[in-house]
C-alpha cells in the first residue's frame, strides 16, 4: 500500500510539473504512455529491453564468478592479496567510461567488448566484498571441519559458503545496481540496439517522450527484478549468521 501511494504521488508530482514547465521539456504521463504503447506494439520496446537484459545477465554473471573466486583467493592467501591489491585499487578508481572506450578501441564495437567492459567495471566491487567476507570467516569452523575430516568440497558447501552468503548477496546487490547503469553507457557508445542506444537516439532527436518511455520502462523492469529476485535472495542468504558465544 505504501509503495502504491508513493507511485501515485510520483505521478501527481510529474503531472503538475509537466503543467508548470510545459510539454516541450516535460511531457505529461499520458504522452509518455502513448509512446510506450506504440513502441511495444511495434515490438521495438521488447527487442531493446531483451538486448539490454541479456547484456546485464552475461556481464553480471561473469563479474560475480570471477570476483567471488578472486576475492576468496585474496582473502585466504596473503601473497595473492599483496599482488592483487594495487590492481584492485586501480580498477576501483578507474572511470567506467575509460574502460568502455578502451574496450571498444582494442576489441572493436562488438558484443564481446561491451560485455567485457561492463564486467570489468563491476569486478572490483565483488572482489572487495568477497575478500572481506573471507577474512571474516570463523576459523574455529575450519578447525572443526579438519578435525572431523570433512572432504574439502563438502566443507566448502556446508561450512564456508553459508558464512559467505551475506557477502555474496551484498556483492550481488551493489554489483547489479552498478551494472544497470554501466550497460546503458556501453550501449549508448557502441551498440546498435538496447535501451541505452534508444536513449541516445532520443537525445539526438530531442525526443523527450521517447527518452522517458525507455527510461521509465527500464526503471520498472529493474524495480521488478529487485523486488522479485534480489531482495528474496538477500533475505535467504542472510538467514545464516554466526552467533556470538
Amino acid at each position: 500500500m505504501v509503495r502504491l501511494l508513493s507511485f501515485l504521488l510520483f505521478l501527481v508530482t510529474w503531472w503538475i510539473a509537466a503543467l508548470l514547465i510545459g510539454d516541450v521539456k516535460l511531457p505529461a504521463p499520458p504522452a509518455v504512455l502513448k509512446v510506450m504503447l506504440t513502441e511495444a506494439a511495434s515490438g521495438a520496446l521488447f527487442v531493446n529491453l531483451g538486448a539490454t537484459l541479456a547484456r546485464v545477465v552475461l556481464s553480471f554473471t561473469l563479474a560475480m564468478a570471477l570476483g567471488a573466486a578472486i576475492g576468496y583467493l585474496m582473502g585466504r592467501v596473503k601473497l595473492a592479496d599483496k599482488i592483487g591489491d594495487p590492481w584492485l585499487i586501480l580498477l576501483l578508481n578507474l572511470p567506467a567510461l575509460v574502460v568502455i572506450v578502451l574496450a571498444y578501441i582494442w576489441a572493436g564495437l562488438t558484443e564481446v567488448a561491451a560485455i567485457a567492459a561492463i564486467a570489468v567495471n563491476k569486478l572490483p566491487t565483488a572482489v572487495v566484498t568477497l575478500r572481506e567476507g573471507t577474512r571474516a570467516l570463523d576459523r574455529s569452523l575450519d578447525e572443526m571441519a579438519t578435525v572431523f575430516a570433512i572432504p574439502r568440497g563438502k566443507a566448502f558447501r556446508h561450512v564456508i559458503l553459508p558464512q559467505l552468503g551475506p557477502y555474496i548477496a551484498a556483492a550481488a546487490r551493489s554489483g547489479l545496481s552498478l551494472v544497470w547503469k554501466i550497460v546503458l553507457v556501453a550501449e549508448y557508445l557502441g551498440r546498435p540496439n538496447g535501451v541505452g542506444f534508444e536513449i541516445g537516439v532520443a537525445f539526438q532527436l530531442f525526443d523527450i517522450p521517447l527518452l522517458l518511455a525507455y527510461s521509465l520502462t527500464f526503471a520498472a523492469v529493474v524495480l521488478v527484478i529487485e523486488t522479485v529476485l534480489v531482495q528474496p535472495f538477500e533475505l535467504r542468504a542472510a538467514r545464516w549468521r554466526p552467533r556470538a558465544a
